[in-house]
């Protein structure tokens, strides 16, 4: 949808350039090698901005995909020091962390508003009832082994909240705009200078500038596109505990 609505809108903007130009006001001679001047100065203004999103698009990218790995060292983690607890506490964190595993890979693989808010919901419901559990065995012997599966415990919560916060993290919509905006009028100073010949060379600029758009986008939606965050080291770790 960005791909083809970029693509629309700049190959509309070039031919509002060029029809100002043959219709209502013609570029003088004089004035081109000002124009070429102000449109090269844009392209260069619309690439670095560009180029900055990316950066911004590609860093997050790399943020979430760090988190699903820490995310994955931190329940495998607790799952290994839930043997300091008592038989009966460390079998009962075991369980619950082997479903709150199951749920923080439906949090990467599911798309759907309302299953997402249902696996919010329940990934609560395990994060209080895994603290309500260690917590209990802390009060009731508190010692530093103990206190071991505490810390992990708390990694593991403190995890997920990074997770999601980076989830949340998007390219601010400020910055869309003024891509956008510069893409407009670079688009239509180009029309706006381009010779009478016309033809494909019209599309060139828009066709280059909807993938550049298209690109950030799909690295900017954790959940939608093509590129998108793979928990491998999640599967990986339930595939493990499976085995074990």
């Amino acid at each position: 949808m960005v791909f083809v609505l970029s693509l629309v809108v700049l190959w509309l903007s070039v031919w509002m350039g060029v029809f100002l130009a043959r219709k209502l006001r013609p570029v003088k001679d004089d004035e081109r090698v000002d124009l070429d001047l102000v449109t090269s100065a844009s392209l260069t203004m619309l690439a670095l901005i560009i180029g900055f999103s990316f950066s911004m698009a590609v860093s997050r990218y790399d943020q979430r995909k760090d988190y699903e790995e820490e995310e994955a060292n931190a329940i495998g983690t607790e799952y290994a020091r839930a043997d300091l607890l008592p038989a009966t506490d460390g079998a009962r964190v075991r369980q619950l962390l082997t479903q709150y595993l199951d749920q923080r890979l439906l949090f990467y693989t599911i798309h759907d508003a309302r299953q997402l808010g249902s696996i919010d919901r329940e990934t609560t419901r395990l994060q209080t009832e895994m603290w309500s559990t260690v917590q209990s065995v802390a009060k009731t012997g508190p010692n530093p082994i103990v206190g071991l599966a505490v810390v992990g415990m708390n990694d593991v919560l403190n995890r997920q909240g990074y997770t999601q916060a980076a989830w949340w993290n998007r390219i601010p919509v400020g910055a869309w705009s003024l891509m956008v905006t510069l893409a407009v009028c670079c688009s239509m100073l180009i029309g706006y200078g381009a010779r009478p010949t016309g033809g494909l060379l019209f599309m060139v600029l828009p066709f280059l500038v909807a993938i550049a758009f298209f690109l950030i986008a799909d690295i900017d939606s954790p959940r939608q596109g093509v590129i998108r965050v793979v928990p491998r080291n999640l599967t990986s770790l339930s595939q493990s505990l499976q085995g074990h």
